[in-house]
């Protein structure tokens, strides 16, 4: 499966979660499958996804939190995982969409494609639950049946990105509207 048919099931598991998607391709992917005002597009700070996600779910402990990440921004910000693991909100699912590589930046390689394995990182910052999707049809499952907790799940897929329009929005936009539907 592809990024994007990750995307989809996700989507399609939607009721009132507000949404932090990763920077450039899956923001643009998430965008075109099913835009909303509780989605928040990352715009230029790669790596971030997961922090911003961890400070609104401990904000707004009444409002379910799902974060769209990729491997190459977990990467980058590997912190970001202690401090969640930590502080373990009750309402912040991080789902990492690992395609062993920098989707947005030309699809080089990341280290997941060879030796590292996220939810072995997960799993020593302190997530107690942690699941691993190898397959499509496993994604909405998991995703409609998620209890109160801290949750780290990972979606294996394959590289690439679906050739979709850019997200029309200003930032200023994106910002206001995810702010006032967070608001309600």
């Amino acid at each position: 499966m592809k990024r994007y048919d990750a995307i989809k099931r996700i989507v399609e598991c939607l009721s009132n979660e507000l949404i932090i998607c990763n920077i450039g391709a899956p923001s643009r992917e998430l965008f075109n499958i099913k835009d909303r005002a509780e989605n928040f597009y990352m715009l230029g700070s790669m790596g971030l996804a997961s922090s911003i996600a961890f400070g609104l779910a401990f904000s707004k402990p009444k409002k379910k939190v799902w974060c769209i990440d990729g491997d190459g921004s977990i990467l980058m910000n590997l912190g970001s995982l202690s401090t969640i693991a930590n502080h373990h909100p009750k309402n912040l699912t991080l789902i990492v969409i690992d395609n062993g590589s920098y989707g947005s930046t030309g699809n080089q390689k990341t280290y997941t494609s060879k030796k590292t394995k996220l939810e072995i990182i997960a799993k020593g910052a302190g997530f107690e639950s942690i699941t691993v999707i190898n397959n499509e049809d496993e994604i909405k499952p998991t995703l409609k049946n998620l209890e109160t907790g801290c949750h780290f799940i990972k979606i294996n897929t394959q590289p690439g990105n679906a050739q979709v329009a850019n997200i029309p929005l200003e930032p200023e936009e994106i910002k206001k509207r995810f702010i006032d539907s967070v608001s309600r």
